[in-house]
Order: C-alpha cells, then sequence, then structure tokens
C-alpha cells in the first residue's frame, strides 16, 4: 500500500539538512549526552541557532528551486533515551511537540511560498545505531516506538522517518505503528562498509521483508549514516526494491561505523566529491530525489549535493 499524499512521492527533488548531532557537537561545542539533539531545547539560546540554522536550508533550497525535509531533532526521543536524561513522560511529551514547533516556525517564516517544505517527526533505533546488540521482535518495536509516534500525530508532523535502524524486526514495528495511527513513515536502514545491515542482512531482503510483513505501508525506503561507496555496488540489478528507495542521508567520512565511534575529531571528508558521488546514485536509482547528509555534514555538503545534482536542472 504506497503513500502518496506525500510532496516528494511526486519525484520532485527534494534535500534534507546535514548530520545535525555532528555540528553541534564538533562545530559549535555543545554538549550532547546520549547524542540527544531534543536536550538543547531547554536552551533558549541553542533554540535560536536552530531556527536559523534550518532556515539557511530553506534558503539554499530556495536557491535550488527544490523542496526540503525539514527534520525534528527527535531521533532520541523515544522512551529509554529520554529516561536516561531524567525526562519524564510528560516532558519528553513537550519535549517532541516543541522540536516540531520551531519547525513550524521556520516553515510560517520562510519567504520562499513556492517551494514546498515536509516537517518530519525523526526517531531513531532503541538502542545504538550502529550495534544490533539488542533486538526486539517486530511486536515488542511496534509496541515501542508507538509512544513516540503517537505523540508525533498529534503534532503539525505531515510524516515520521526512522533513521539508523539496524535490523529488519524493529523497522516491521515502526512501519506497523506508523501505519496504525495513520501518519506517513520513510524506513530507513544503516549499512556498513559492505552494503549490508550490521546484522548481515542484505539491503534488498530488508525492503522486501519489511514490504511483505507490512503490505507495502511505508511511504518509501532510505539508506542513512553510510557513505555512498560503502552501499553503491549493492545497488546493481533490477527489482521494485531498488524503486522503493527514494532517499539517501550519506555521511561525509568513508569510514566505518566502528572507526567513527571511536574518532576524537571530526572527518568531514570532501563536500565537492560526495556531490559527485550522489550524482552517481541518481544514475543507479531511478526515484531517488531526496538528498540529504549524516554525519559529519554541515550545509556546505548539502550545497554540492543539490549543485551536483540540482544544479543543471532549475
Amino acid at each position: 500500500m504506497y503513500r502518496n499524499d506525500l510532496p516528494q512521492l511526486s519525484g520532485k527533488p527534494f534535500l534534507t539538512d546535514g548530520g545535525i548531532e555532528t555540528v553541534l557537537v564538533f562545530q559549535q561545542g555543545i554538549e550532547l549526552p546520549c547524542f540527544a539533539a531534543f536536550d538543547v531545547l531547554k536552551n533558549q539560546n541553542h533554540c535560536a541557532w536552530l531556527r536559523q540554522y534550518f532556515l539557511d536550508f530553506v534558503d539554499l533550497a530556495s536557491h535550488f528551486n527544490v523542496g526540503l525535509i525539514l527534520e525534528a531533532v527527535t531521533w532520541r526521543a523515544s522512551k529509554d533515551w529520554a529516561q536516561q536524561l531524567g525526562y519524564s513522560d510528560i516532558e519528553l511529551s513537550h519535549a517532541i511537540h516543541k522540536a516540531v514547533s520551531l519547525l513550524e516556525e521556520v516553515r510560517n517564516s520562510s519567504k520562499n511560498k513556492d517551494i514546498d517544505l515536509v516537517i518530519s517527526g525523526c526517531l531513531g533505533p532503541r538502542g545504538d545505531g550502529y550495534n544490533p546488540a539488542y533486538c526486539m521482535s517486530a511486536d515488542q518495536a511496534e509496541d515501542y516506538h508507538s509512544h513516540q509516534i503517537g505523540i508525533l500525530k498529534d503534532t503539525a508532523a505531515d510524516m515520521v522517518t526512522a533513521l539508523t535502524l539496524n535490523y529488519i524486526d524493529e523497522a516491521v514495528g515502526v512501519a506497523r505503528a506508523a501505519e496504525a495511527v495513520g501518519i506517513p513513515v520513510a524506513i530507513s536502514f544503516t549499512v556498513e562498509t559492505d552494503g549490508n545491515l550490521p546484522t548481515g542482512d542484505s539491503l534488498q531482503s530488508a525492503i522486501e521483508i519489511v514490504e511483505e510483513q507490512t503490505n507495502g505501508s511505508p511511504a518509501y525506503y532510505m539508506v542513512n549514516c553510510a557513505h555512498p561507496t560503502h552501499f553503491f555496488s549493492v545497488l546493481e540489478g533490477q527489482g521494485e526494491w531498488l524503486n522503493r528507495i527514494r532517499g539517501v542521508r550519506a555521511n561525509a567520512s568513508r569510514c566505518s561505523h566502528e572507526e567513527l565511534d571511536n574518532a576524537t575529531e571530526l572527518d568531514a571528508g570532501d563536500p565537492h566529491d560526495l556531490g559527485k558521488q550522489f550524482k552517481q546514485l541518481r544514475s543507479k536509482l531511478n526515484n531517488l530525489n531526496v538528498l540529504g547528509g549524516c554525519c559529519g555534514t554541515d550545509i556546505r555538503h548539502i550545497g554540492e549535493i543539490a549543485k551536483a545534482c540540482f544544479g543543471n536542472n532549475n
């Protein structure tokens, strides 16, 4: 069952922002306990910085005349992570609403009313984004993620995006939880340097199993938190699973997840080369139209991606 009410499903080009957590930590020098960007919403100065951060991406999208996915800083805003940070359920709900409201302000203050600005409620894995050490069943994942998704459903979010999922059952549970409350969801897997999920499952089988077990309910699929060179080789051939991939949010670095985990300095890679890599991805994936960044990327990288992929088309 395909969702057809999101503007990015028309095939029009869209950008996302970059790796906001790494920008906050390495460029702004802001502490992020548990890598939880939503925690900065407690500070009004940080809120002002976030508004300007997203407005800069609105300006970039306007320059290239493309749409923009405004991703709420709620990747870690689920029960387990919030409890580690000392948030009550009420405080967590307030933080999620505040994160989306901030993006409403950004959308409403945009000077260019001709571009599509889609607000997405971001959610992440229950466990570590790189290491599926503890895996839930699909039913357990649905139960866990339904809490955060239920809160996001009551905000102005147009959709939810599950980033950095690293095993199949959690993706199935997220998709079912979103379907249950009637909000479109994009499912994004992370892969290792061999193009497979950290569990060893192939990207193809991950997408095909989620499709089968959810009756094709996700709006589309993405890959994030990996460099394009890590998964370029697995995109060979044909198949409906390839057509279901609409988005990529790539890391700046070619390093493995283990190397990134142990790094003490940011590897920002080569923004210009990353743009070229995205252009190659577009030649492999017919429906790839949501392009953005993950760890180590900032507006420079997204600008180069836009220039390489959309510069001659807009």
